[in-house]
């Protein structure tokens, strides 16, 4: 038996990369798998079925069942149709992982409009609008049944997210976005059976290998960071071994995995009268408890 013996799962951007390994892993699973990619190049621009129906292919010569999907995630109605097309082709929906994105990396300064909105529509919108049409399914399913629906929904954030990275305000905006909308999902949906995580991934694929220097010719990193030791987190937070986590945030690559926790107080200021300017000021010692104040360290490892 499969861990994922008769779930049915949709995989976004899974042409290539890490969602590739996360859509051949379900499959290998047991799972029938709906491969979802646009097929355009890194920064988003153009697309091609070739890719999706390339995954769909390898995963039929195992003698699993997927289907190739073209629908653009970031529009409504690409959100809506691909759930549709999971109920339609494997008769429901039990797995949503969200991992497409592009890059388009520029500093704030000389970032264009386009820039800005293209990031932002495929990485947070295109979490958004699949897991609203999948969160609308299960909800009406578990109304019809009044049973739990155990489903699962991850997300795919980043450490540039969660710590930012200069080059990337578009890209780190919409990967924090996922995190707290990650946790907003995972307290709406948890009363009808669904959990919601996410990941922030470290690995070497189309997006970062021209990003991470030496990495692409170092034997041992460059194998500690293939795509697949991710699908491994995915499979785990998609899978009833991971029962009663929910909202979480797991980074995983290069041979470590760690919960990550978002923003939280670290100190604190107490005053019985209105604060002034002075006064918040006076309490510099107290706030920063003699620490640094400064932009947190630059990121050691670069990943998208």
């Amino acid at each position: 038996m499969g861990l994922f013996d008769g779930k049915v799962v949709i995989v976004t951007g899974a042409g290539r990369g890490i969602g590739r390994e996360e859509a051949l892993m379900f499959a290998r699973g047991g799972a029938s798998v709906i491969v979802n990619d646009l097929g355009g190049a890194r920064t988003g621009e153009g697309s091609d079925v070739g890719p999706a129906q390339q995954v769909v292919e390898e995963i039929m010569a195992e003698g699993g069942k997927a289907q190739a999907n073209t629908d653009d995630i970031a529009t409504w109605v690409g959100g809506e149709q691909i759930v549709a097309q999971a109920v339609e082709t494997f008769g429901g929906l039990d797995i949503l992982i969200n991992n497409a994105g592009i890059l388009r990396d520029k500093m704030s300064f000389n970032m264009t409009e386009e820039e800005w909105d293209s990031v932002i529509a495929v990485h947070l919108k295109g979490h958004f609008a699949p897991a609203r049409f999948a969160a609308a399914y299960w909800r009406q399913k578990s109304k019809d049944s009044g049973e739990s629906v155990n489903a699962k929904i991850v997300n795919t954030s980043s450490e540039s997210g969660l710590y930012g990275n200069a080059g990337q305000a578009n890209y780190a905006a919409a990967k924090a976005g996922i995190a707290s909308m990650t946790i907003v999902l995972a307290r709406e949906l948890e009363r009808f059976g669904v959990r919601v995580n996410a990941i922030a991934p470290v690995a070497l694929t189309r997006l970062t290998e021209d990003l991470m220097g030496g990495v692409v010719d170092d034997t041992a990193a460059k194998a500690s960071l293939d795509p697949a030791n991710v699908a491994a987190a995915v499979g785990w937070l998609a899978s009833d071994l991971s029962d009663g986590v929910n909202g979480q945030v797991v980074k995983i690559g290069g041979g470590v995995c760690q919960i990550v926790e978002g923003w939280r107080p670290v100190s604190e200021l107490k005053s019985d009268v209105p604060f002034t300017i002075e006064s918040i000021a006076a309490g510099r010692e107290t706030l920063f408890k003699a620490s640094d104040p400064g932009i947190p360290p630059f990121l050691l490892q670069i990943e998208r």
